[in-house]
């Protein structure tokens, strides 16, 4: 059970931090293309990236972003704004931390926060900002009842990668 689910259920308030990391590959990147269908030569032609003077392929860069959406999962957070900043290419192999911090909560649940996200090297490769709502009492309640039947729908609880 995600211990990030639990402290969505107890609520979250403005300094709450939580952090997911994830090595990114190179088939991850080529999955990732074909969803979305951005097949930029970066990711994917060596010869394109020397040309940019970047020293091998890179990881998309939304991909990266996604470690954002994993927690925003697990909080049960509804976005209506996500700004991302990319500092840095991300190679294959890569392990990226993201680190989201709740900055702001009014009383009807909207939200604010901000991430930043390193590599293994600690260099900051995303930075971002988002805002949107997290889950009142009524879908607080609901994700408990989740949890309690193990929580069927969260590939995460089940021990997805």
């Amino acid at each position: 059970m995600s211990s990030i689910r639990q402290r969505a259920i107890a609520g979250l308030r403005p300094g709450d931090c939580f952090a997911v990391a994830r090595t990114f590959t190179e088939e991850e990147t080529r999955a990732f293309g074909d969803l979305s269908r951005d097949y930029n030569p970066v990711h994917y032609e060596r010869r394109f990236t020397a040309a940019k003077g970047i020293p091998d392929l890179i990881c998309h860069g939304l991909l990266v972003g996604s470690l954002l959406t994993e927690l925003g999962g697990q909080i049960g957070w509804l976005a209506s704004g996500m700004d991302f900043r990319f500092k840095k290419p991300v190679h294959f192999g890569d392990t990226v931390t993201c680190r989201f911090t709740l900055l702001e909560v009014d009383g009807e649940g909207r939200a604010k926060g901000s991430a930043v996200f390193t590599n293994q090297a600690g260099v900051t490769v995303i930075e971002a900002s988002l805002s949107g709502r997290l889950p009142g009492e009524a879908e607080r309640a609901v994700l408990a009842a989740m949890v309690a039947e193990g929580d069927p729908t969260n590939g995460l609880a089940r021990g997805g990668a």
